[in-house]
Parts: structure tokens; sequence; C-alpha cells
């Protein structure tokens, strides 16, 4: 098999070309499906992994938070040999080894049968952040946040998650507001999504505004965090539901408890590492019957294994948009 590896804490990354039992076995327990990789996809954790940014935390490494695989041995009467199948998060790429890689062996709880009207390349593309947009929506739709209570906000907006929540939300008939930092550069982009306007991320990122300001969102989805997620808990509407998923401004929460209690504002978190199975299913299932798969192709890039290396610092450095899928036998 070939895999993109991380022998040790420090060590670079490299493509290696070894026996399956040497790169996988020893690494997990219990009951195993095995899995050709078809494809993978590139996410921000990802480019943390290749450079050694605290997310791995064992080694030798495989990165890689996204599979989606065609079953060539399962120990689990769940699973048949020959099925495709999805996996999202669930440890692997950070403390299981992970997508980056022609060949897996992952836990059969956390796998999701691939929807019939989804291709395993527009899975990857979908991937942990398409997944984590999913959840995220169900999040605002669960406690009532839905099209007619007002305007619904995305952070983040031309990042995955990003793009796909303003897809998701817009086709389901929310007015989305989408903040970028790429104001001018991504609008075009961001308006074919599905957003009815943009607005510059610094008017939320620059500092925290008062406690409570001017109440404008129905509800959210942040993958930003510290002071932009303040900022957007101040200025959410009275029942209004913020629903969170990264941190790529910052895992700090400099602000008060005053929109929790004076507006009954709710923050919640959208976890796609450690979603429980009928979560998972549910999100995907949502993904088919809701996203726009020709925009999924459009917002998608493709590159091979050994690129994964370089292409970490375009992501860390905020340079890429939409989604990225890893072909693993390119």
């Amino acid at each position: 098999m070939r895999a993109v590896v991380i022998e040790s804490k420090g060590a670079e990354a490299r493509v290696v070309e070894a026996e399956e039992a040497e790169l996988l076995d020893g690494e997990a327990t219990g009951e195993l499906v095995e899995l050709d990789v078809l494809y993978s996809s590139y996410n921000y954790k990802d480019g943390m992994a290749l450079a050694n940014r605290g997310i791995l935390r064992s080694y030798p490494a495989i990165p890689g938070i996204d599979i989606v695989g065609r079953v060539t041995r399962s120990d689990s009467s769940d699973w048949a040999v020959g099925e495709e199948v999805v996996l999202n998060g669930d440890g692997i790429g950070e403390t299981l080894r992970g997508g980056f890689a022609t060949r897996a062996r992952v836990r059969p709880d956390a796998l999701v049968r691939l929807p019939e009207s989804i291709s395993p390349f527009r899975a990857a593309a979908i991937g942990t952040a398409g997944f984590t947009a999913a959840i995220a929506a169900l999040k605002l739709e669960d406690v009532g946040v839905v099209p007619d209570s007002g305007e619904v906000l995305v952070t983040g907006a031309a990042g995955g998650v990003g793009s796909i929540a303003i897809a998701l939300l817009a086709r389901a008939g929310y007015r989305v507001v989408a903040s970028s930092g790429r104001k001018d550069e991504q609008g075009e982009y961001l308006r074919w999504l599905g957003a009815s306007e943009i607005i510059d991320r610094r008017e939320l990122s620059d500092e925290v505004g008062k406690p409570l300001q001017s109440e404008r969102w129905a509800g959210a989805i942040d993958s930003v965090g510290s002071t932009t997620l303040v900022n957007v808990l101040a200025q959410t509407k009275y029942g209004g539901t913020v629903a969170t998923c990264g941190l790529a401004q910052g895992p700090d929460l400099p602000g008060t408890v005053l929109p929790y209690i004076l507006r009954g504002v709710t923050l919640t978190g959208a976890n796609s590492v450690y979603a429980p199975r009928d979560l998972r299913e549910r999100a995907w299932t949502t993904l088919a019957d809701r996203l726009d798969l020709a925009k999924v192709d459009e917002l998608t890039t493709t590159i091979g294994l050994a690129d994964t290396i370089p292409y970490a610092e375009r992501i860390l450095a905020g340079q890429t948009r939409g989604r990225t899928v890893v072909d693993v036998d390119a």
C-alpha cells in the first residue's frame, strides 16, 4: 500500500510504499472493517497534522480525517464485502491512521453507507466539512430556527464548512448572510452558493463589542471562534441559536453570559468527530436530499497523495476555498 506517513513528532511527512501490515497493524482493537480507500479529502485539521501543529496523538501517523472506501474484509455483520462507505472523523487522522493512504482499517460503528445519489468522488468532496455543516444545520433546525425565523449568519464562509453550510441553508429557503475576510475576492462565489449578503469578517473579528448588540441573527453557523463568535452571540436575536464547529481565530471565548441570560441565546456545538451513528446517518441523508451536487463539483479541487504535503501551507494560510479531494491513486 501507499500512504503519507509521519514517523514521529516533529518529523516531516513523506509518501511511503510498504506492506499493509507494516503500516496498519497494531493501531486498533476490537471489530474492524478493512477498506480499499477510493478518495479522501483535505481539511484544516489535515493541514495542522502535516504541519505538526498538535493534532496527531500517536505515531507513526497517517493523516486524513475522511475516507470514502469499499469494504474488502469485515469482522462486523453490519458490513459486507463490496459495500461503498464513508467515514468522517472518529479519530482517524488524529489518534488512528487515516485516509491519506490506499488502504485503511477502521471501526465499523462510525461507517455510513454511501447514499445511492452520491458518488464516491462527491462524497469525498463533501467530506467532514459538509458532514459538519449538515450537523450544524440540523442543530438549528431541531431547536426551531426555520427560514421564517430571520437571517442566518455563516462565518468562515469561503472555507469548506462555510461553503457547504451556505449551499445547504440557501436551498432550504433560509436568507443567508456570509462573513468572509475575502469579501471582494470571493463575493461572486459566495452569492453563487446562495448567500444573500456578504459582510467583511472584520466587522466581527477585530474587537469584542458590547455584551449585547443590535439583534440581527436568528441563528448562525460559526467555524471561527474567539472574538468573532462573541460578537455573533451578542448580535443573535432573543431565543436564537448559534452552532459552533471551529476555531480558526482561536479557542477562547472572551465574552459574557449576558446573551444567554437576557436573550435566551443558545450556543451549541456541532461535533463531527464522535457523532453517534444515528446522527451520522441523518446528516448524510440530509446532504443527499438537500445539497445541489452539481455545485459540489464546481467548488472542488483534486490533488494527489504527494500534493497533500505542500498543500498544508496553503490551507493554513487561508488560501484555499471550497473543497479539496485527495485521489489516493494519483
